[in-house]
């Protein structure tokens, strides 16, 4: 029950369309230039900036996923695009990718590396980008150090992992690579792309679950994260590291 009115809550929120592409085409401007690059997609949920970088690159995408609805709607995105022949959807943990080493020259995580931790992401999926080639990551990060309590509190239980950015820095180093850029998703782009859109859906499930306690009580946890960046966004955000394989 909690993992299908989770999936409730998110499903087709703006930050699957274009609003959120246009970070993923600064991310992917930031790259040299490659000629129909190999890339896999982790955690590519239904598989919004997976087309965008299939477009983007002129390239061949696999994008991973273990929630079946997710890539189930991703496979009819594919067909409707006409990409078929260069976008798979795939079910698969990042956990326990099955590829060669060395297969892709971009691997590209948007707001999933937190499923294994950032440094643990970055150092187990090393040995299936090739030489000198490169890992996109969009990762929460605290953008100010020493945060009010509450919302340290709160960050340690929603993510443990979570550092400053220079601390991903030192991490990115430490794992093998070298930063190529890096940029931070500007306020707005949360509130206007994400936790808006949520907050309405939010209320409008309030009212179909209002005699469900469980649900409820998912709802009331997703408000808490709406009402701690209201609270404290200054402190904390979303960046893009851009890095290259050493």
């Amino acid at each position: 029950m909690t993992a299908d009115i989770f999936f409730e809550i998110h499903q087709d929120l703006p930050r699957e369309g274009p609003g959120r592409n246009k970070y993923t085409r600064k991310a992917f401007h930031i790259l040299p230039k490659l000629d129909k690059p190999r890339i896999l997609d982790v955690g590519c949920g239904t598989g919004g900036p997976t087309l965008e970088l299939a477009r983007l690159s002129q390239g061949e995408v696999v994008g991973v996923d273990i929630h079946q609805p997710y890539l189930d709607k991703f496979s009819r995105k594919i067909e409707q695009a006409g990409l078929s022949d260069r976008v798979k959807a795939m079910n698969s943990s990042m956990f326990k990718m099955n590829f060669l080493d060395e297969s892709f020259d971009i691997i590209w995580a948007e707001g999933s590396i937190f499923i294994i931790g950032f440094e643990r992401g970055l150092k187990e999926w090393r040995r299936f980008i090739k030489p000198n080639k490169f890992l996109v990551v969009h990762e929460m990060a605290w953008l100010q150090p020493d945060p009010p309590q509450e919302i340290d509190d709160y960050w340690k239980k929603l993510y443990a992992g979570i550092m400053t950015v220079p601390e991903n820095l030192e991490v990115v180093s430490g794992c093998g690579y070298s930063l190529i850029g890096h940029f931070t998703l500007p306020e707005d782009a949360w509130w206007l792309e994400y936790y808006g859109p949520l907050e309405k859906r939010i209320q409008k499930l309030r009212i179909k679950y209002t005699d469900n306690p469980k649900a409820l009580a998912v709802l009331d946890e997703e408000q808490l994260e709406i009402e701690m960046f209201k609270k404290y966004s200054k402190w904390y955000g979303s960046v893009f590291f851009i890095m290259q394989k050493r």
